[in-house]
């Protein structure tokens, strides 16, 4: 059977344990693909009851990355929910229930306890400040370091659809401060939340403070985007064959699923 590339992440943490970029972009992974949650019984709206295993050092539900590891662990057919992993965490955060991860089924099995999965959900819930003061220049990006730029790459190669491209810039603001932004062009009806954390996913597990890069969103008909182009470092988000709607229950990163 094939690795996933959360079995690969896993693996590299493995190989490195002290390694903490290493180690942050397993986290990342996690949080950014998709899970299935083993369920007690079907959903009912956006209300979950995930399947809770009583364990010597608390209860746990349980998630795996592929659905056939969950039919694997189960023998038969089993009600889940497909989520992405930032949700998974986010819905577990504060109820006192750990997460095992393929467990039995994949190299990559691990049971993360109560106060990690709090520590991610803290992670993710953290934006970059948005646009406030007023930009006076944009300036060729210096300076950034080169896992936030990978990091970045990977996590908007993820969105698809949600916009049609993004520069990251170098700034001056009014007073003369200098900084830099990530400019969304053409962001998808509804789409800004969700960019919004993308970026600070790429930040919180990049090891780079956050607030050292602002956020804001414009359209390819704004002035401003001609001389983005030409100083910006340019990422092109992949596009789907249809465009993208934020309104399906449990994906619009404000209203996760709520456990039963």
């Amino acid at each position: 059977m094939t690795d996933t590339p959360l079995d690969l992440a896993f693996a590299a943490t493995e190989a490195a344990p002290d390694d903490i970029p290493t180690r942050l972009s397993y986290y990342a992974r996690l949080t950014e693909g998709e899970l299935f949650l083993l369920l007690e019984h079907e959903a009912t709206g956006d209300k979950l009851d995930p399947k809770v295993f009583e364990l010597e050092d608390g209860p746990i539900v349980l998630a795996f990355d592929r659905e056939d590891r969950l039919t694997e662990f189960t023998g038969l057919a089993a009600p889940y929910a497909a989520l992405p992993g930032r949700v998974v965490v986010e819905m577990l955060a504060g109820s006192n229930l750990g997460l095992g991860l393929n467990l039995g089924v994949a190299p990559s099995a691990r049971v993360f306890p109560p106060e990690i999965l709090a520590w991610l959900a803290e992670t993710l819930s953290e934006r970059p400040e948005e646009l406030e003061n007023r930009v006076t220049a944009f300036r060729a990006p210096r300076g950034m370091p080169e896992a936030l730029l990978t990091a970045l790459d990977a996590r908007l190669a993820r969105m698809e659809g949600l916009a049609a491209l993004a520069y990251l810039v170098g700034t001056e603001y009014e007073g003369g401060v200098r900084g830099h932004m990530l400019v969304f062009v053409d962001a998808a009806p509804g789409a800004e939340s969700a960019l919004a954390r993308a970026v600070q996913g790429a930040l919180g597990f990049s090891g780079v403070e956050a607030g050292q890069l602002d956020v804001t969103f414009l359209g390819s008909d704004d002035q401003r985007a001609a001389e983005l182009a030409r100083v910006g470092l340019r990422f092109d988000l992949p596009q789907p064959a249809k465009p993208v709607e934020m309104k399906a229950p449990g994906l619009d990163p404000d209203t996760p699923p709520r456990l039963k």
